[in-house]
């Protein structure tokens, strides 16, 4: 008997069945009836100009008449895309089409993958503003830092009615969150207290540092692949030099009494000497792929009251964007967000660490194949196999852009809200 390998099945799976069939993974669904003589009237010509005249004399109504309300651009030039760097955008296209899939399967949102073919913020920058008009949101993804900041930034200023968000920053950094708050509540610490590592000092590792200091932690040292993000450098962009402190040290000597290390670098550099002198209760995150930092069962072997979590969905506490990115827009867009504010992205992690100290569905325990799924060491974030994720995620963003003022709509009752998600999530 043949085995096929591994690679050999995801090439043929993205690879058309038959002759003349599609290749890829995404089409297109058309949602309204055209088989009859009436309904092609009213598709295209002339019944088509009825809409366009509304959406001219008042632009909102292109939410009520189009797909924009539900429609996301996931926008890249494969600059960073993880795992293979700077690929080029062509090569970064089945990546892009993954996230598409992701947005329809995990929240029913429609997605269309746009590579760039420059490097140039400018031109970035230009592009996705002079098109940002068709969509509902924009997605923008694996583009190398610190260039990723700048293009969310001046998009964010540009595209003032449509929520930008780059998931390879927040993603991480709202989920690594979740995580952050269960431990304190498992532990008794408190933010300002907690002392944290972040071992890569790019579009992720700036972010989750933001996002940490916005939940109260004051103590980061912040490590590029030069070493401790300190004072006296001069190679620092100014990104990372918000994270300067006075302190040049090593890794080493970082961690020591440390109470939390992410760790978004390479495999293998995390020691067990290094676990073994952090805080107690401790919590690591190895999020290098497809080897993490350090080996979770190595890291337990020398310490007992350690969570740790990977990228790597064969260990407890994945870090998997797609707990964030598709819910996060679900309630952006349905409520027309305008912007995706810190409140929100601290909102979706709430709703991830309250949503982790549930009971576990016995359907998501059989999924991954374990009896211990409760919340406790081996479960700090909740599993992306769990359809409730969607229902909290969703509406706890939707709930925080009412609150931040950046939603277009005139009336908003969560409850409601709640009820049309747990409907909603049975048909997809």
């Amino acid at each position: 008997m043949v085995y096929k390998t591994f690679a050999k099945e995801c090439l043929e799976y993205h690879e058309a069945q038959s002759e003349f069939d599609t290749n890829g993974k995404t089409g297109t669904l058309v949602t309204k009836g055209c088989a009859t003589q009436e309904e092609l009237s009213m598709a295209y010509s002339p019944g088509v100009a009825y809409p366009c005249q509304e959406i001219k004399k008042d632009q909102a109504k292109a939410y009520d008449y189009t797909n924009k309300g539900n429609l996301v651009a996931v926008i890249s030039n494969g600059s960073a895309v993880l795992g293979l760097g700077d690929i080029g955008p062509l090569a970064s296209k089945p990546v892009m089409e993954g996230k598409a899939v992701l947005f329809k399967k995990f929240a029913n949102i429609d997605a269309v993958d746009i590579e760039i073919d420059s490097n140039k913020i400018e031109d970035i920058i230009d592009i996705v503003s002079k098109i940002s008009v068709s969509f509902g949101g924009i997605n923008l993804e694996d583009i190398k830092a610190p260039e990723c900041f700048a293009i969310e930034e001046k998009l964010k200023e540009i595209c003032s009615d449509v929520p930008v968000f780059h998931d390879d920053q927040h993603g991480t950094a709202v989920i690594t969150t979740a995580a952050l708050i269960n431990v304190l509540k498992m532990t008794g610490k408190r933010a300002e207290e907690v002392k944290v590592i972040i071992i890569g000092a790019g579009a992720a590792g700036i972010a989750s540092g933001n996002m940490y200091r916005n939940l109260g932690v004051k103590n980061i040292i912040m490590f590029d692949s030069k070493g401790a993000i300190h004072q006296d450098r001069t190679d620092l962009n100014i990104y990372k030099a918000s994270f300067a402190t006075g302190q040049d040290i090593s890794l080493e000597e970082a961690i020591k009494g440390s109470d939390m290390v992410l760790g978004l670098s390479k495999g293998n550099i995390i020691t067990k000497k290094m676990v073994e002198s952090m805080a107690d209760t401790p919590i690591i995150f190895a999020c290098a792929n497809p080897t993490p930092e350090i080996m979770p069962e190595e890291a337990l072997s020398v310490r007992t009251d350690l969570i740790i979590g990977t990228g790597r969905s064969d260990y407890p506490n994945q870090v998997n964007n797609v707990l964030g990115f598709p819910h996060i827009f679900r309630g952006a867009l349905d409520v027309r967000a305008t912007h995706i504010t810190e409140n929100m992205k601290l909102a979706a992690a709430n709703a991830l660490a309250e949503l982790a100290r549930e009971d576990v569905p016995n359907e998501v325990r059989t999924i991954h194949n374990r009896d211990d799924m409760e919340f406790g060491r081996a479960y700090v974030i909740p599993s992306p196999f769990d359809k409730r994720v969607f229902i909290y995620v969703s509406s706890a963003v939707a709930q925080a852009a009412v609150d931040d003022n950046v939603a277009q709509i005139d009336s908003f009752y969560k409850k409601r809200y709640i009820e049309h998600l747990k409907d909603l999530v049975t048909k997809f």
